[in-house]
């Protein structure tokens, strides 16, 4: 029994599967469990077929029953499906709360993390290529400068990892590098100690520690010796989980150039924020910075830096090209110039491009340096890789569809057979409900969004897309109360529902339902987590 994965609210299946509001009480969840045991209670049947289906449907049902009806599974459950329940959390008096619980997840989660990624390599690096536009055309060269850095870490025991890394860069006719050994062991599951040592320009070494003071606040504090003159720096950090998506930290360094710094981050599922101010003894600067994302492959950025020797602000955007890979251009004007920037990210490395367009801030020069690349950039993203990308998506899709086929007739055919334990039951419940003038799901259908809409467009769904959709009059007819009316909770996606399945992994979904009430034939269509309460004249079409 799998939850669905990065496509609505988490966590549901089971509620879906017993036709339950997340909300239901204990009574609630034990009157559902006795309703289907009826209905799917092996000892029901004799032929073996039916019997087989039956004992396949009441096994589900009981581990449903099983962890709702338990508290502490159940909250766990509510926080992190079922991987929390699978995952080794220990249940007791001592875990009775949620925040309680949560603590105890992520520890589990850290150290199953840490085995999995022991004796793995992380590579990351960066390429940094300074372009000059005005020197190229003064009959110089069009490099300015060149930076590379790149680090290799590596988990050499539970406890312990190590990164060493390096960066050289050179500016004109000077340059220089340095090379830097980090050595991490981690103390505890809430604390954590670095031991460093770096050669070059640099020359220094120091040790920091780090500690998780609760589950909202953690604490750094750390100490650096430089080699070439014996300064010494002290460093203290706090970072406190404001809310769900902000978080707030304090900075303060004690030594040559000391300085204090406060920063506050935001991230929400369609923007991000950050703002930080810092002063020193001999400067000052701050800094922010907004990025909204279009769509989960693009996003939109503004920044500004300003400070003692920086005034500069910059503009522009990105788009993710592959699953790995995402390229930006950003275009800044400041005291330093006018530049373009274009970068390059793939896993952890990254190629950053600057090209100095001009040196001096002119008003007719920054609007042409914005105004061409710009209509440029949206030609070729009009004309070229939007329907390039669109061609590779559809190519995509099909893929999916491939891959997931043998899966997705896997779940009808278990859908069909759940379905099949649910007539006579049904065709009882609709017969009074034609009697009565009541409400009778007469079509109701329910996968893809684009196959509902052709079908809606051509009064039925034809080629590939009818692989897309599943019908599901019957379980609905089924789900019909008493009273004559039909609701499914909000929050809830329907693929969970008995009798339903997932006719597309992946696709957006809508239930479209087709019905009678007092003689007069109503139609609504909802979303996949949408509430449905039939009949219900604001939901007709």
């Amino acid at each position: 029994m799998k939850e669905a994965a990065g496509d609505g609210p988490p966590n549901r299946e089971l509620y879906a599967l017993l036709h339950l509001s997340p909300e239901a009480s204990d009574e609630e969840i034990r009157k559902a469990y006795r309703q289907w045991a009826q209905v799917y209670h092996p000892d029901k049947y004799q032929a073996p077929q039916m019997k087989e289906i039956a004992t396949e449907n009441f096994q589900r049902i009981c581990e449903a029953y099983e962890i709702l009806s338990d508290e502490s599974k159940r909250q766990i459950y509510d926080i992190y499906g079922m991987e929390g329940l699978t995952s080794g959390l220990e249940l007791g008096p001592k875990l009775n709360k949620a925040e309680e619980i949560k603590e105890e997840l992520e520890r589990l989660r850290r150290r199953k993390e840490q085995e999995k990624v022991s004796a793995h390599v992380q590579p990351s690096g960066s390429i940094l290529a300074n372009l000059s536009l005005p020197q190229f055309l003064e009959g110089g060269g069009v490099m300015r400068g060149m930076a590379m850095s790149s680090e290799v870490q590596t988990q050499i025991s539970k406890r312990n990892s190590i990164a060493i890394g390096g960066n050289l860069q050179v500016n004109g006719n000077s340059g220089g590098g340095a090379a830097t050994v980090v050595l991490r062991h981690q103390l505890s599951s809430v604390s954590s100690i670095e031991f460093m040592a770096s050669a070059g320009l640099r020359s220094l070494i120091g040790v920091q520690t780090s500690r998780h003071l609760s589950l909202h606040s953690t604490a750094t504090m750390g100490i650096a010796m430089s080699l070439r003159d014996g300064s010494i720096n002290l460093s203290n950090s706090w970072t406190r989980q404001l809310s769900e998506t902000t978080r707030g930290n304090i900075q303060l360094v004690l030594g040559p150039e000391s300085a204090v710094a406060v920063g506050w981050q935001k991230k929400e599922e369609k923007m991000s924020a950050a703002a930080e101010i810092k002063i020193g003894t001999s400067s000052f600067g701050a800094t922010a910075h907004y990025t909204h994302r279009f769509s989960a492959k693009s996003h939109g950025r503004i920044a500004g830096r300003v400070g003692s020797s920086n005034l500069e602000i910059e503009i522009g955007g990105g788009r993710k090209i592959s699953q790995f890979s995402t390229v930006r251009m950003l275009y800044s004007v400041g005291i330093q110039g006018i530049f373009w920037k274009f970068e390059l990210h793939r896993g952890d490395q990254k190629l950053i491009v600057p090209i100095l367009l001009s040196r001096h801030l002119n008003a007719v020069i920054a609007t042409g340096t914005f105004a061409i690349p710009t209509s440029l950039y949206f030609l070729l993203k009009t004309f070229i890789v939007k329907p390039y990308y669109l061609k590779r998506e559809k190519q995509k899709a099909l893929e999916n569809v491939k891959k997931t086929s043998a899966q997705v007739q896997e779940a009808r055919a278990a859908a069909e057979k759940a379905q099949q334990l649910l007539q006579n039951v049904t065709n009882r419940k609709r017969s009074r409900q034609l009697e009565t003038g009541g409400l009778v799901i007469t079509k109701a259908v329910y996968g893809s969004q684009k196959a509902l809409k052709k079908r809606d467009e051509l009064g039925e769904v034809k080629d590939k897309l009818a692989s897309q959709v599943l019908d599901v009059t019957l379980p609905l007819n089924f789900l019909v109360g008493d009273s004559g009316q039909l609701k499914l909770h909000e929050g809830v996606k329907k693929s969970g529902i008995m009798g339903f399945c997932d006719p597309c992994p992946g696709e957006p979904k809508k239930l479209h339902v087709e019905y009678t009430y007092h003689g007069e034939r109503e139609e609504v269509i909802v979303d996949d987590y949408e509430e449905l309460l039939l009949p219900q004249g604001a939901q007709k079409i």
